[in-house]
This record gives structure tokens, C-alpha cells and sequence, in this order.
């Protein structure tokens, strides 16, 4: 008799097998205790929640590992903040943790500090910046081996390169000394450093930076707004001796340099990031994913053109890559850089009135500016051919798109080399103009840009009906609307250059973003940021023989707060790409335009227009001359959480600023639906409206603090509608 037969069943359909019972567990006998931040990102479960460790466990679970817990009814993820000998929950609640997931701690110590530092900046969660700030794990590359670099080598060779590339540096700026000092020595510093002209000048910059930073045993932290900036940077880099981190013949990875971004594969970026995090690379470059970079120690911080929309988080809290790297910078006793052409308003008011301020996101920096001598022999000369030029010259085009002035200056730079033609872009907008002077019309009350077409207009900050409305500069009183528009650009350009090569560079053309075209006579037609680069080696330089700026005219009717510095940034990222003066490179600046962003443009000097810009933010209270938090979402929950941070009938409703009382709030107004909304979410997101709080910076942190504690109770009392809110926004808008 066979006692070990079997039913046969179908697959899929065998007898369940019944688990077995566990065994009992015990628990550490030194920190049995683990404090774990779970993936979990709902607001009010923000804090860390305590687990008991088991003997078998407790050597793998570590301070900064990946384990997997048993929280209500389900499997999360969590990371081990910290251990300890008790807890303040109840011992009969507490669960074991269930598996250790990573081998080895994938957040360290000095990272833990510094999520918790961000998290209480920005209003946020510890679990919401582990979210973005560590990569999801790839179990393949945690069974490769990881080993800290040899560190006296790498200063060693990168001395060399650096004291080669200061040269350049000191020849450029005026306070090349101050940055080669706070590089090399230890504590914090900040500086903002006003970029000299050249399409090439700041990937020089950033290699100097990085060289000088990783000789004296420092970190570099380069951030960038696009790709397109992070390989010309590697390509820069690996020209001045630093080699980009990748595989190598042995079968691992080697290199000096690693990318950081959320577009590589899960792979890469894990591999890239447990490197870093190991050591075995000093220096990263990415777009604003790199901000989280996990080194260890003093290190550089360097932000290129820290005014960029693509450094605002798209995430809870909606941190900012400029006041992360800053606030990381001050925790490791490192040097943070902001580096821009144009220089932001938020950097003018470090260098100008941050002397009592000190948040950690942003305070007091450093001023650094190119020589005189250094910014004529770089820069293009300029010419705005506005009306007025126009009629002083007789030019018989006045009014149209490209003069015939204009048209004469680039055939001649045509029988030389490639020429460049900016347009602004590809889209269609509309804005509220004076009749009279065509300025844009803006609000009484806060200088809001106005907009309703067809109805009573309205401040788009405040709300404010604009009743009895007058212009500012010409007192005219009526209205028109203006449409900005761009798109067949190259189909009239050909009419005025006959059987001339035109080349369309755009990200919503079939040919998309040119790279490069060749040093030869060419019409190359542009929208910011897709620039083609000239292929060095010809007449030319590497550079166009000719830029002109299309439609300039159209820089009067943005509504963003940041309008003007924004243009500015771009115009002088257009000018680059031309020859310098001495060169014969010659830029166009064609169509009527703020003359102020016509001034600093000419004479390459952005403090004239941020100076400006900080003035008249003081005189209407934004930010930076105060700290600012923007609150959008059903109108309901944006009233209630107003009213529960204490800003509506409550203690901070209003505040003195500059002999009078304030409101603390701008707003609310309404706002559109979110472009991603589907059917099930319109309820939820009905009635949209976004309102601005001001307060004083000595507030910010406590701002920051309600804000978090409003919108867990929000979340946890389940009274459903959207409720969001960022700190420092870039725009009001």
C-alpha cells in the first residue's frame, strides 16, 4: 500500500498549503527599538513609526536601510531613521519589522539631517523628500560592490587642472580671490556670480569650481536646468581630466564624475546614486534631482541660472533646487554658488539686504562680478532698433517685424558665417494692454497684471475689480487686448532672404532641437533654449556672425511676476551665442521692449534691472522682500486652511511693513482646472481658487510649520476638496 500518493490535480489548482506558524520572536538585546519613515505620503502620517527588531535582524537593520513593515492591512516600505532602547507606544502594539530589504544603508546620517532640514523648510513630510531624494532600489546593483575612491589621487591630479583654469577665472571677474579662497578653505560661504558672455564661459566656470572644490577634498554638486546643459558640462569636464563614471573593462564601474536624473533608467540612476552615496564618486551633475545628491562632508553647491522654471519641484512640499543646494551647503559647512547672466531678484536681495536674514534657504552672499575690460572683450555690441532708432536712422520700415535696417546688418554677417534669429516662441497668449501706450495693465492696488476679456477685468494676484481703472504711465483709460503669436516665422523670413539655407530649430517642429549646424552662411531660426550650436573650426569661431531678437515687443505683455528678469535671462542666453566685438559679431534687438531690460541687455549688466525689479518689490511687499507661501485648491479648503494658519481672523491677519498695516493675504482668485483633471476628480477640483500669504522672514519657519500641521488635519478629518501649498514660489501666477 503506497501511503505517500497524490490527488492529481490541474495546475493552478493544487491543495493550499497551510503556513507555518510562527515561531516566536525575540526581540534586539541592544536598540531594539527601530523609528521608520514609511512611504507613505499622506500628511498627518508624516512622523516616524516605531518596530521592534529581531536578534536575527539586528545586525542588518541599520540606521538608513530599506525595510519592509506591516502597517494597518498592508506591506509598506519604509527607511530606519533611527534607533533606540524604548519606545512611547505601548510594547503590546508594537509589530516586528518583517524583512530588511537593502543590504547596506542607502540614506546616511549626514542625509537623514539634511531630508529632515528640507522637509521643516519647505512645510513638507520626512517620507515625502525620501520619495524624490532616494531612487527606487534595483536588487541587481545591491550585489555590486561599492569602495570609497582614492581621494589623495584625485586631489592630487585635479590641483594641476585647477590652478591651469584659475587663470581664466581671475582674468574674468573681480572677485575671482574671494571664490578660490572660500573653496579651499573650510566653513560656509555664498556667492553669487554674475556669468561673463560666451555660450562656452559658464561650463569653464563650473570646471574651475569642481577642480578647485575636489583638490581640497570637497564634494562638487553641479545643477543644471536641462540635459542639454548636463552633457556640454560632462563634455567640459572631461576636457579638463575628469572622467565620466561608467562601466569599465574589469566588469564594474569607474570615474570621477557621475549623472544624476530622473530621466536615466532605474538602474542607472540607483547605480549612479549608491556611488556617490559610497564615495567612490565626489562629483555629480543632473538637472534639480542632483540637489539631493547623498555626499558626505563639505561640498559645492553650484546652481546654474537658479531663476529657472525647471527648478521648482513638482512634488510635495514643492521644494526649490536654489534653496535646497543653499540650506544643504550651510549644513555641510560647503560653498553654495548661484550663477546666472541674469541675475535673479531672490540674489539681489542676498547681495543688497540679506545682512540680518539668515533662513537657511536663502541669506546673505557675496557679489561677484566680471571685469569691465573682461565684458567688452566678450560681449556682443548691441543695438535696439526700436521706433524711435528707426525714425533717427529714416529707415522708411518703421513697424515691421525685421527693418531694413535690420535686414542689412544680417545679409552682411551672412557673407561670413551662420546667422541667428530668435523668436519667442511657438504658442499664443492673450493680455490687457493700455489703448493709448500699449503698457501692460496692471492692478492699482498690488501691480498684478489685469485680465477678463469680455467682462469686468480683474487683478489676477488680488481679485481686485479694476473699476475706474487709469494707466500708470500715460493715465489713458481704456483697454485693448493683445495676441502674442509666432508660429510661420520662417515662411515670412524667406521673402527678405532669398535663396538663403533656413534652418528650424524648435521642440514643436517635425525636425525638433538642432544640435549643431556648420560655420557657413546659413539662417538659422530659434526658440529659446534650442539654439543650435556652430561646429567649431571654421571663420567663425564656434559662434553666429549675427543674432537678432524677433518681436521684442512681446516682452511687455507677460504676466509672471518674474517677467522681465525672465526675458532678460533669455536674451543674454541668446547673445551668447554671437561673436564678441572684437570679432565682428554684431546682436539686433528688434520691436519695441522695457527700456530698462534694453539697458542691462546692452551693457551686460543685470544688476541694472534686478535692482530695479527689488525696489518696486519692496514698494508692494512681495516676495523676497517678504517670504511668500502660495495656497491653491477648492475654494472651501483654501478659506478653512487660511483661517487655521491664522492669516484670516487670526494673529498674523495683517503686518507692518513699512510704517502701515498690511493684509497678510492676497486673494483669493479664481484659478483654471488642472490640465491633467479627468471626470472623477471635477468635483473634487471645482470651484479652484489660489491665495498668496505674506509674512515677515523672521515668520517663515513658523509659516512653514502650520502650514504642515493645516494640511495633516485637512487629510486626517477626510473633508475631502484639493488643498496644496508652496513655500517661496516662483511666481504668484
Amino acid at each position: 500500500m503506497t501511503t505517500d500518493a497524490q490527488q492529481p490535480a490541474f495546475e493552478g489548482l493544487e491543495p493550499r498549503r497551510r503556513r507555518r506558524r510562527q515561531t516566536e520572536r525575540a526581540a534586539a538585546s541592544h536598540l531594539p527599538v527601530a523609528h521608520v519613515v514609511l512611504d507613505i505620503q499622506a500628511a498627518h502620517l508624516g512622523q516616524p513609526f516605531d518596530y521592534l527588531i529581531d536578534e536575527k535582524q539586528s545586525e542588518a537593520a541599520q540606521p538608513g536601510c530599506l525595510v519592509r513593515v506591516r502597517f494597518g492591512g498592508q506591506r509598506v516600505s519604509g527607511v530606519i531613521w533611527s534607533r533606540s532602547e524604548t519606545s512611547e507606544t505601548d510594547a503590546s502594539a508594537l509589530r516586528f519589522i518583517e524583512r530588511v530589504l537593502s543590504p547596506h544603508p542607502i540614506v546616511s546620517a549626514s542625509m537623514r539631517g539634511d531630508i529632515t532640514a528640507i522637509a521643516d523648510a519647505y512645510g513638507g513630510t520626512r517620507a515625502n523628500i525620501v520619495r524624490v531624494a532616494v531612487p527606487t532600489r534595483v536588487a541587481a546593483v545591491d550585489r555590486e560592490s561599492f569602495a570609497s575612491a582614492d581621494g589623495a589621487e584625485l586631489r592630487e591630479r585635479c590641483a594641476q587642472s585647477a590652478a591651469h583654469a584659475y587663470k581664466a577665472f581671475a582674468r574674468g571677474y573681480e572677485q575671482a580671490r574671494l571664490v578660490d579662497e572660500a573653496l579651499a578653505a573650510d566653513g560656509f560661504a555664498s556667492f553669487v556670480i554674475d556669468g561673463l558672455p560666451g555660450e562656452g564661459r559658464w561650463r569653464e566656470d563650473f570646471a574651475w569650481m569642481a577642480l578647485r572644490a575636489l583638490a581640497s577634498g570637497k564634494s562638487a554638486v553641479l545643477v543644471v536646468p536641462t540635459m542639454r546643459e548636463v552633457w556640454a558640462l560632462m563634455h567640459t569636464l572631461n576636457a579638463v581630466g575628469l572622467r565620466a563614471w561608467a562601466p569599465d573593462e574589469s566588469g564594474g564601474s569607474s570615474g570621477d564624475v557621475a549623472v544624476l536624473s530622473a530621466s536615466l533608467s532605474p538602474a542607472e540612476r540607483y547605480r549612479a546614486y549608491r556611488a556617490v552615496l559610497a564615495g567612490q564618486v565626489r562629483c555629480v551633475v543632473g538637472l534639480r534631482a542632483a540637489m539631493y545628491a547623498p555626499v558626505d562632508g563639505p561640498a559645492l553647491f553650484a546652481v546654474l541660472d537658479d531663476a529657472a522654471y525647471q527648478y521648482a519641484d513638482g512634488l510635495a512640499p514643492y521644494a526649490n533646487a536654489r534653496g535646497v543646494c543653499r540650506l544643504r551647503a550651510g549644513l555641510h559647512d560647503g560653498v553654495f554658488v548661484a550663477y546666472a547672466q541674469a541675475r535673479s531678484v531672490l540674489s539681489q536681495w542676498e547681495c543688497e539686504r540679506a545682512e540680518s536674514v539668515g533662513l537657511g534657504v536663502c541669506g546673505p552672499s557675496a557679489a561677484v562680478h566680471g571685469y569691465r575690460d573682461a565684458l567688452a572683450a566678450s560681449a556682443p555690441p548691441v543695438r535696439w532698433l526700436n521706433r524711435d532708432e528707426l525714425m533717427r536712422l529714416a529707415d522708411a520700415s518703421v513697424g515691421a517685424r525685421v527693418p531694413h535696417t535690420a535686414v542689412r546688418v544680417l545679409s552682411k554677417a551672412l557673407d561670413q558665417g551662420p546667422v541667428l534669429l530668435s523668436i519667442p516662441g511657438d504658442g499664443v497668449s492673450e493680455s490687457l494692454s493700455c489703448a493709448q501706450c500699449l503698457a501692460l495693465a496692471r492692478c492699482m492696488r498690488c501691480t498684478g497684471p489685469l485680465v477678463g476679456v469680455g467682462q469686468t477685468p480683474r487683478c489676477r494676484w488680488c481679485g481686485a475689480a479694476a473699476v475706474h481703472w487709469h494707466c500708470a504711465r500715460c493715465g489713458g483709460e481704456r483697454l485693448r487686448v493683445i495676441r502674442v503669436g509666432a508660429a510661420g516665422t520662417a515662411r515670412e523670413l524667406r521673402g527678405l532672404f532669398r535663396e538663403m539655407p533656413m534652418v528650424l530649430s524648435s521642440p514643436h517642429q517635425a525636425e525638433g532641437v538642432i544640435e549643431q549646424v556648420a560655420d557657413a552662411p546659413v539662417i538659422v531660426i530659434a526658440t529659446p533654449g534650442a539654439e543650435p550650436r556652430v561646429r567649431p573650426g571654421g571663420a567663425s569661431g564656434g559662434r553666429y556672425r549675427a543674432v537678432a531678437i524677433l518681436d521684442a515687443w512681446t516682452s511687455l505683455y507677460s504676466q509672471r511676476m518674474d517677467a522681465r528678469v525672465d526675458v532678460l535671462r533669455t536674451w543674454m542666453h541668446t547673445m551668447s551665442y554671437c561673436n564678441a566685438r572684437v570679432d565682428g559679431g554684431v546682436g539686433l534687438l528688434l520691436g519695441e521692449t522695457d527700456p530698462l531690460i534694453a539697458q542691462a541687455l546692452m551693457t551686460w549688466d543685470p544688476r541694472v534691472l534686478a535692482g530695479r525689479e527689488l525696489r518696486e518689490r519692496e514698494e508692494t511687499a512681495l516676495p523676497p522682500a517678504l517670504s511668500a507661501a502660495c495656497v491653491w485648491g477648492r475654494n472651501d479648503a483654501v478659506t478653512w486652511l487660511l483661517r487655521e494658519i491664522g492669516v484670516r481672523g487670526g494673529d498674523w491677519s495683517t503686518l507692518q511693513w513699512q510704517g502701515q498695516r498690511i493684509d497678510s493675504v492676497l486673494g483669493p482668485v479664481p484659478i483654471p482646472q488642472a490640465r491633467t483633471v479627468d471626470a472623477r476628480e471635477i468635483e473634487e477640483m471645482g470651484d479652484r481658487v489660489k491665495a498668496v500669504v505674506r509674512v515677515p522672514h523672521s515668520r517663515r519657519a513658523e509659516l512653514a510649520k502650520r502650514v504642515r500641521v493645516a494640511l495633516a488635519r485637512h487629510v486626517a478629518s477626510r473633508a475631502g476638496g484639493e488643498l496644496r501649498c508652496r513655500l517661496d514660489p516662483k511666481d504668484l501666477l
